[in-house]
């Protein structure tokens, strides 16, 4: 494998890594702290490309590879992990599944606002009763014969108070179980669309998570997406790429930690030199670099499997597992580094640890990635068809 990246995906990771440090930054604590969501600076992301990475040309998208998104990502989120999710559920899943799966029609209706940001799309799967187990749809939309009746609830949504464009999971015919699920591109505009209160989070506090109620919404038979009974084998598919795109977000948050531990030990001194010279503080610093080493590895190869059109599955839940606990794992250690310092906010790596969390639960937790990557290996292959996985929370 090639692990020389190209002079394009340089210019990507660079611009992203400039973009994240100069505009991300100086307000990122503020925003944290008030839940304050990045409208102007989403903005400005879809005017870089960011929000529609992959998307082609044609439909107002970059055109880019997936490791330039995952570079951008990866850079992203060393600053602002709200801005990062909210862009990864953008690129990942919700252009993806319409240009992916989309009729000619829909494609030209939807990507180009999505593409540029001008226009924030969220993916609704997840449910009070459906979480880790998305078989267990209980939103249902019924043919009426020239349109469907959504009805249903929502939860854990991310742009669910933002978004203008939501992909739902919905049942369409019991008797069928997983089989009669489909996807509907819904407006958040039309009646029957109701928006619950915003979540106030642990971490990505800036991003707004929400619930979303569907009220005899009626949907146009157009706005189904891919054929009739697909519903849930789209969704675990294209969790299986942005599952790639969450284990970028953990990385850049282990980066993040890791380089703010770097500059601070090199800065702070004990018992008469920096403690980076104390071997207690070296030993992490090693840990910490060659545990991101490894993580990046895994992420890199799941991007580049996915961009070599190679069956990523298994590559993508391994390097979301590990990403995401190297983040959890060294976003404390980058505290513990900091010592008092690293329990305030001016230092920026508390409210790393505090995203750090997060990526072990959303887009299949932890555990989900463990049954993905058994399932294969009991089976006596690395790699196990996407549409046999369980659900996933998103």
């Amino acid at each position: 494998m090639n692990f020389t990246l190209n002079e394009e995906q340089l210019a990507v990771r660079d611009a992203a890594r400039e973009f994240a440090q100069n505009v991300l930054k100086p307000g990122v604590i503020e925003r944290d702290t008030h839940m304050t969501y990045p409208l102007d600076e989403i903005r400005q992301m879809g005017e870089l490309g960011f929000m529609g990475m992959t998307v082609s040309p044609e439909y107002g998208g970059s055109g880019m590879d997936y490791i330039s998104y995952i570079l951008a990502l990866e850079e992203i989120s060393k600053v602002d992990n709200s801005c990062s999710v909210i862009m990864s559920v953008n690129n990942s899943l919700v252009c993806y599944g319409i240009e992916q799966y989309g009729s000619e029609e829909q494609k030209r209706k939807y990507l180009p606002k999505l593409a540029s940001g001008e226009t924030i799309g969220s993916f609704c799967l997840s449910e009070p009763e459906a979480g880790s187990d998305a078989t267990e749809q209980r939103t249902t939309a019924i043919d009426q014969g020239d349109h469907f009746l959504l009805n249903g609830t929502k939860n854990w949504i991310t742009n669910g108070g933002t978004s203008k464009i939501h992909l739902v999971i919905a049942q369409s015919n019991v008797k069928e179980g997983h089989r009669g699920i489909n996807c509907f591109i819904v407006e958040a505009g039309w009646k029957g669309v109701v928006i619950g209160a915003k979540e106030d989070k642990l971490g990505i506090r800036s991003s707004d998570t929400h619930t979303i109620m569907y009220n005899d919404v009626k949907v146009p038979k157009e706005n189904m997406l891919g054929e009739n009974g697909t519903g849930f084998k789209f969704a675990m598919k294209t969790l299986a790429g942005g599952r790639i795109g969450i284990a970028a977000q953990a990385l850049g948050i282990a980066g993040g930690g890791y380089e703010l531990s770097v500059e601070y030990a090199k800065e702070r001194a004990a018992f008469g030199k920096p403690i980076a010279n104390h071997q207690a503080i070296a030993f992490k610093l090693a840990q910490m670099a060659t545990d991101i080493e490894a993580a990046k590895l895994l992420v890199y190869r799941a991007a580049w499997l996915k961009d070599a059109d190679m069956d990523y599955n298994q590559a993508g839940a391994m390097a979301k597992l590990f990403a995401s606990a190297v983040a959890m794992k060294h976003s404390v250690e980058a505290v513990q580094i900091h010592g008092g310092y690293g329990f305030v906010k001016e230092y920026h790596v508390e409210r790393l640890m505090r995203d750090a969390k997060i990526t072990q639960i959303y887009e299949g937790t932890s555990e989900v990635q463990q049954i993905v990557i058994s399932r294969g290996l009991l089976k006596g292959q690395l790699y196990v068809p996407i549409e046999e996985e369980v659900g996933e929370l998103v």
